[in-house]
């Protein structure tokens, strides 16, 4: 269970943060859903467990729509600028889409920097985390921006969507940062 005072601590980072924050979609305090995937980091293809990422410490989970568009080119090339600060906060890195393993190994390397891996996203991965990209009432099979930091125990940080990528990055970091002073 998240400890009262980190559970205080990301209310209170949502808050502040309110006029930039949109509603996401699994609740503080919830457990992550476990999964295992493919992914690739620096163009080389490599398995991608949940699990194995926790045991490491905290991990910022964040799905985007589309590999080369031009939101989520930004939003990696942020995530890569800010890869040490992560790191060096004890967080690990993983974007998630529906891209095909090829598509991920490609953008790995060219607009995530080699600097963390991105993963695939199959349709249990996105329903699990309730991502769907929803338009015009319909499931687009696209993962929504939504953005996640899952603390060691599996548990839910802090949630943030919206499909302007600008506040991402800053909102995780502000949080894992958060999380390291915790501990």
């Amino acid at each position: 269970m998240i400890p009262h005072r980190l559970a205080a601590a990301a209310a209170a980072l949502s808050l502040a943060l309110a006029p930039l924050a949109a509603h996401a979609e699994l609740a503080v305090g919830a457990t992550a859903p476990d999964f295992t995937t493919q992914g690739a980091l620096g163009g080389k293809p490599l398995p991608v467990s949940l699990k194995a990422l926790l045991a490491k410490g905290a991990v910022v989970l964040y799905f985007y729509p589309k590999a080369f568009t031009p939101g989520c080119t930004l939003e990696a090339h942020a995530f890569a600028e800010a890869s040490a600060d992560f790191a060096k906060a004890g967080a690990t890195v993983v974007g998630m889409s529906n891209d095909s393993i090829e598509s991920l190994q490609k953008f790995s390397t060219m607009e995530c920097r080699d600097k963390f891996t991105v993963a695939s996203a199959s349709p249990e991965v996105i329903k699990a985390y309730d991502v769907a990209l929803v338009a015009d009432g319909k499931n687009t099979g696209l993962a929504s921006r939504t953005s996640y930091v899952i603390t060691p125990d599996g548990r839910i940080a802090f949630a943030h969507t919206d499909m302007d990528w600008h506040s991402h990055v800053e909102q995780t970091l502000a949080l894992v940062k958060m999380l390291n002073k915790e501990h």
